[in-house]
């Protein structure tokens, strides 16, 4: 049976994933381990990684990699998501995670990381064809997909990730005033608004959000509800408008204590809730879908089938 493996390098953790597909079945975990990272804490205002940064990436991803030391690291597809690939000194952070662990990390353009999300949601969901939406809120950036085949039709990458407008937007994950959130809302309806290309929801088809920060934000807003057991975790729009006055009116280190958002994302949930909010609003989107795979296990299923990553 073959295996394939990915390291994911991102803003918040090093995380190695190895598993097994049998034939006709579904992807079965082999080994998994996480590494915490705080990379948005290494940023310099360019969003170079400060040296603190590349001297935690270098410990994380020989931390990952030493989990099993019968993994043969040929094997392993390494790549760094958008808070390496964006930054300016990004070939010198490659360069140097290379000579301190004998792996050099990948980038894939954000265009790629959206196809291969939609890629792993359509296996996910399982029907062969019919309108799929893919929305998946990183933290650098925002991919969306859309298409009726295995592979989209369109891919958008977009800068409007939820560390990037924190950033931009809420220095220190908050707002300075009603005012500036009423800003916010309005500039993120224009971006995507504006967008001659941005994919909308079709009737009978199905739309599926694939990050952390859609998946959180349903465990806020179902807080305190029940869900029938196996089935998908949902967020429809009305529930998502109900989770930003809930942000607003907190704290960072307050929101780390609710339902569903995990303290390390809490600086970013706001500005994650405002994206979300204006993304299904601008893609005629009323409730999403949940879905846990995403771009890495699009790479694991790729890699498996012998296609396309290489």
């Amino acid at each position: 049976m073959r295996q394939a493996g990915v390291l994911d390098v991102g803003c918040h953790s090093a995380l190695l994933t190895v598993v097994r597909k049998p034939k006709g079945g579904t992807l079965e975990p082999v080994l998994s381990r996480k590494v915490r990272l705080r990379l948005h804490q290494s940023l310099g205002p360019d969003g170079r990684l400060r040296e603190s940064g590349v001297r935690s990436v270098q410990r994380a991803v020989t931390e990952a990699a030493s989990a099993d030391p019968r993994l043969r690291l040929p094997e392993v597809f390494a790549f760094a998501t958008s808070v390496i690939r964006d930054a300016p000194n990004r070939d010198e952070v490659i360069d140097r995670v290379a000579h301190a662990t004998g792996i050099r990390l990948r980038v894939l353009p954000g265009e790629e990381e959206a196809r291969l999300a939609y890629a792993a949601a359509r296996r996910w969901a399982e029907p062969t064809g019919g309108p799929l939406l893919v929305l998946d809120i990183g933290g650098g950036t925002l991919e969306i997909a859309s298409g009726t085949a295995d592979q989209p039709s369109t891919v958008l990458s977009l800068p409007l990730g939820a560390r990037t407008v924190t950033r931009e937007w809420l220095p220190g994950g908050t707002a300075p005033s009603k005012r500036r959130l009423a800003e916010l809302r309005r500039h993120l309806r224009h971006s995507l608004s504006s967008l001659p290309d941005l994919p909308q929801a079709e009737p009978g088809g199905q739309v599926l959000a694939c990050s952390k920060t859609f998946t959180q934000l349903s465990r806020l807003a179902a807080a305190g509800k029940s869900r029938p057991p196996r089935t998908p975790q949902r967020l429809t729009l009305p529930a998502l408008r109900t989770t930003v006055p809930l942000l607003a009116s907190s704290t960072p280190k307050r929101r780390g204590r609710l339902p569903g958002i995990s303290p390390h994302r809490a600086e970013q949930s706001l500005a994650g809730a405002l994206i979300a909010e204006a993304l299904m609003e601008t893609c005629g989107v009323d409730s999403v879908t949940i879905c846990p795979w995403s771009t890495r296990e699009g790479l694991l299923l790729e890699r498996l089938g012998g296609a396309r990553t290489d």
